[in-house]
């Protein structure tokens, strides 16, 4: 299976242009900027229209209009994950927000890493794990220790993100191939590519 990932679009999606063919779309979340309803239609309607089998996305820390909201009319090909998860061709993912607990620190976030199952071939998070593509001058980490925990206890074989700009870019980890995919840089510039990964 080939899944293209992107994170953190900001509404630059219909900027991107042409990307490569994949089997499955994955995005991490951010595809708002203020995180309003119109900017979130917008998204969803570039989203729908994508020609790949199948489109995945969550929410991310800028995506406030995505708290508590309840998504009707999408296409059966369209997933929302939100600490939930869907299984495609025999691989399983699994989705987890980072909405506004991310205001209220680490252990608001554990609730749900908590829920993370023992299994999943592909998890989607907008934080990253911590140490692991989450920092750009290699001072300041971003990620979660309890996140990278987590994965570690679990093993997916893909671990696809966001969140911390400029940090983009594919990274091997005890046999987990981790993507940052945030296409934008730190001031919000289309900047990178979204990634080709195999499963």
């Amino acid at each position: 299976m080939k899944i293209l990932h992107l994170s953190d679009t900001h509404n630059r999606h219909r900027d991107l242009g042409e990307m490569p063919e994949a089997d499955v779309l994955v995005h991490s979340g951010d595809f708002t900027m203020s995180g309003s309803d119109m900017e979130a239609l917008d998204f969803l309607e570039w989203l729908c229209d994508l020609p790949y089998k199948h489109k995945i996305f969550i929410a991310g820390n800028h995506d406030d209009c995505m708290i508590d909201a309840t998504l009707e009319g999408l296409p059966d090909n369209v997933h929302y994950l939100h600490d939930s998860g869907i299984i495609i061709d025999g691989v399983s993912f699994y989705g987890v927000p980072m909405l506004a607990e991310f205001a209220d620190g680490e252990m608001k976030l554990t609730e749900h890493y908590d829920l993370i199952p023992d299994k999943a071939d592909v998890l989607i998070t907008h934080r990253a794990p911590l140490g692991i593509l989450d920092s750009t001058d290699s001072k300041i980490h971003y990620g979660s220790s309890l996140l990278l925990d987590k994965v570690d206890a679990i093993k997916p074989r893909l671990c696809l993100f966001g969140h911390t700009h400029d940090a983009y870019g594919i990274k091997m980890w005890e046999g987990i191939t981790f993507s940052n995919g945030a296409v934008t840089d730190s001031k919000y510039d289309l900047l990178y590519s979204p990634q080709v990964l195999l499963i």
